[in-house]
């Protein structure tokens, strides 16, 4: 039978509230008498019923990372670097994802479970400003991810998507690229990661005074590897003139780059190609792929510290943080300027 904490009070000597204590970490138990019950725990080889504790200390150490999509590369990267900052605050991560359906981001965001952890990080992806009542409606302290609520009633965590989509095109500009395509639109959108990229995109056109050219944005359906390369098919195909590419994501990056090789486009002589996320992959692509990272590791640690003082702080009124992390161009093959 595993060891039970009468076990450990017993061979220690002392009550079990002050194992429960030295279990807790509470501060005010003598020294010796700490050291003895540590000792009776290492012998016996007791360990504490994590479901116990949550419920003398009101708290799971659970965190909710809601996403909306693992197999885009992002996210499972974000996924990670959540799940390691995470650890470092004694937390473990419990990860949702609800696809680009509205009724399935609001199925998880009401699901009973996820209102049995102590917090959530919600990288909003259907929902936008007219939702912010769901949002301040959730019953846990919540940290935003994404671009859709911005000045919200939560603490907000997001990268610079006009600035890094914008530095990217200054980059494929001041290398003398003067046919840009604009791959990963979404028409209509007005407030998200591709309206944000492409305003970025444009800006960085109009103060080189390079003419827009509503030819050379191409929208997508979604962002993976398939819909950069069926939409790569389809601007050849039309017969467009190109020299380079910004990418709204890598992995349209990544689709657009295997379709130009196909059709005996040479990367970076013919078309500079460049995207967005700095994924794992981008360095071991052939050629490797220059593209804007965007802080991930930055978004994760800050989003996680933000939310672990909002659990601390309890129901205590607070004023709302908008942070926006900073970007880095990373320059490679895919451009000709690969960083020595």
């Amino acid at each position: 039978m595993a060891a039970t904490m009468h076990d450990v009070s017993r061979l220690a000597g002392v009550s079990v509230k002050t194992v429960s204590n030295v279990v807790n970490d509470y501060p005010y138990v003598r020294e010796e008498t700490r050291r003895r019950v540590l000792d009776a725990i290492a012998t016996l080889g007791y360990t504490p019923n994590p479901t116990a504790r949550s419920l003398r200390s009101g708290r799971s150490n659970v965190i909710a990372l809601m996403i909306p999509d693992l197999r885009n590369a992002y996210f499972a990267e974000l996924a990670d670097c959540v799940m390691r900052v995470a650890a470092g605050h004694g937390l473990s991560v419990l990860i949702e994802q609800f696809g680009a359906d509205r009724e399935r981001e609001l199925e998880v965001l009401r699901r009973p479970r996820s209102q049995l952890v102590d917090g959530v990080l919600y990288s909003v992806l259907a929902l936008d400003q007219d939702d912010v009542d769901i949002v301040a409606g959730i019953t846990v302290p919540v940290v935003l991810l994404g671009e859709r609520i911005f000045n919200g009633p939560r603490d907000h965590v997001t990268m610079r998507n006009g600035e890094g989509a914008r530095a990217a095109t200054e980059h494929l500009l001041g290398l003398g690229r003067r046919r840009v395509v604009a791959l990963g639109a979404h028409p209509g959108e007005e407030i998200g990661s591709a309206a944000l990229r492409l305003a970025g995109y444009r800006e960085a056109l109009a103060a080189a005074g390079v003419p827009a050219d509503d030819e050379l944005v191409v929208p997508v359906g979604s962002w993976h590897r398939r819909d950069g390369a069926d939409a790569m098919r389809g601007l050849l195909a039309r017969g467009v003139d190109f020299d380079g590419v910004v990418a709204f994501n890598d992995v349209l990056a990544l689709g657009a780059l295997r379709v130009l090789q196909e059709a005996g486009l040479r990367v970076p002589e013919d078309v500079a190609v460049i995207g967005f996320d700095d994924i794992d992959e981008t360095q071991y692509s052939m050629p490797a792929l220059s593209t804007i990272d965007p802080g991930r590791e930055e978004i994760a640690r800050t989003a996680v510290e933000l939310l672990v003082r909002r659990i601390e702080g309890g129901p205590a009124p607070f004023t709302p943080e908008e942070v926006f992390v900073p970007y880095r161009l990373i320059p490679r093959e895919s451009t000709g300027t690969a960083a020595g």
